[in-house]
């Protein structure tokens, strides 16, 4: 698989005057690269190289990775969004047990709205390292009283890798499904998605919420997460669904160590080579945590916020945060520093 790595990268004024002086070349979203590697997996070739000299036999890939994704879930391209967590569990990492009772659930979910959530995501299964799995029927006892009571506000994403918990979310008024084994689960995920004709999000995991610390071994992380969820959309669209109702979500720790969710974060461009709008879920995460030497998930959101930062001028458009007004104001802040917009 070839893809460019845009590097270099600038916004607003900065990114407008490189392009005025024929030394960069523009990104989606009003960003721009001054520099790409070219990667060729099948010949190990990396080239690193101005991007105004991107030669002619790589123009495909380059066409694709300024094309940008189309609108997604009502999300307009180049806009960032706020995905408010919301977990009906017990045992989530974070914030395990604080929503388990219904009217908990759905008060916490009006807050994230009237803070400025754009979507609203409801999970009722854990799949932290090492969570034990839960029954579609107890998954779905969880989570459907919340989506009934808060359907008609923000669109509703369920976090589930079960087909059957999928068919009853969309019924009971969810709009979007987010899945983090990205439909390998349960075989019949895929054709439930495609006939209902509704956007997911396919997300990188290796092995399963029991097993996935096994699998964090990587030759390049950012390059392998970019082929594997590839392969993920591949198989979507043969199953029939939308290619514009696709997101991808390169899965900060799930099967990767510190070191790989900070190379993956440093390199989170790569991911624009699909094609698809990029959602980012971090916050709170251990990674974060093991960085700033936090032991505790409730204060990371220091550096929470840096990293949705760092994500947004790599290209992500959704950020998944338990944290939502504050993400609110860090994306405003961000836009009106770098575009000078409101």
């Amino acid at each position: 698989m070839r893809l460019i790595e845009p590097l270099g990268l600038c916004h607003g004024p900065p990114a407008e005057a490189s392009l005025a002086a024929g030394r960069a070349l523009p990104l989606p979203g009003g960003g721009s690269f001054s520099l790409a590697r070219l990667i060729d997996r099948p010949d190990h070739e990396d080239r690193l190289l101005p991007a105004t000299e991107i030669p002619p036999e790589w123009r495909g890939v380059l066409t694709r990775l300024q094309q940008g994704p189309p609108p997604w879930a009502g999300i307009a391209a180049g806009r960032a969004a706020v995905m408010g967590i919301l977990n009906v569990t017990p045992d989530s990492f974070s914030d395990g047990g604080r929503h388990a009772e219904v009217e908990t659930a759905v008060a916490a979910g009006q807050a994230m709205a009237a803070a400025g959530a754009d979507l609203i995501d409801i999970g009722g299964e854990s799949t932290r390292p090492g969570s034990a799995p839960v029954t579609p029927a107890a998954e779905q006892a969880r989570i459907l009283p919340v989506i009934r009571a808060l359907a008609g506000g923000p669109p509703i994403s369920v976090d589930t890798r079960n087909a059957s918990t999928m068919a009853a979310a969309l019924g009971a008024g969810a709009a979007i499904i987010n899945d983090v084994s990205a439909l390998a689960h349960d075989p019949r995920a895929a054709g439930i998605i495609a006939e209902a004709g509704c956007p997911v999000v396919l997300m990188h995991m290796r092995g399963t919420p029991q097993t996935m610390h096994r699998h964090a071994l990587y030759d390049d992380v950012a390059v392998t997460v970019t082929e594997q969820l590839a392969e993920r959309v591949a198989a979507a669209e043969r199953a029939g669904i939308d290619p514009a109702r696709i997101a991808i979500d390169p899965g900060f720790g799930f099967a990767k160590d510190g070191a790989d969710n900070l190379a993956l974060l440093r390199r989170l461009s790569l991911l624009r080579n699909l094609g698809r709008c990029i959602l980012v879920g971090m916050s709170r995460k251990r990674f974060l945590g093991d960085a700033v030497g936090e032991g505790e998930p409730s204060l990371r959101l220091p550096a929470a916020l840096a990293a949705a930062v760092l994500a947004l001028e790599r290209g992500g458009a959704i950020l998944r945060v338990h944290d939502v007004g504050e993400t609110v104001q860090a994306i405003r802040f961000w836009r009106a520093a770098q575009f000078g917009l409101r």
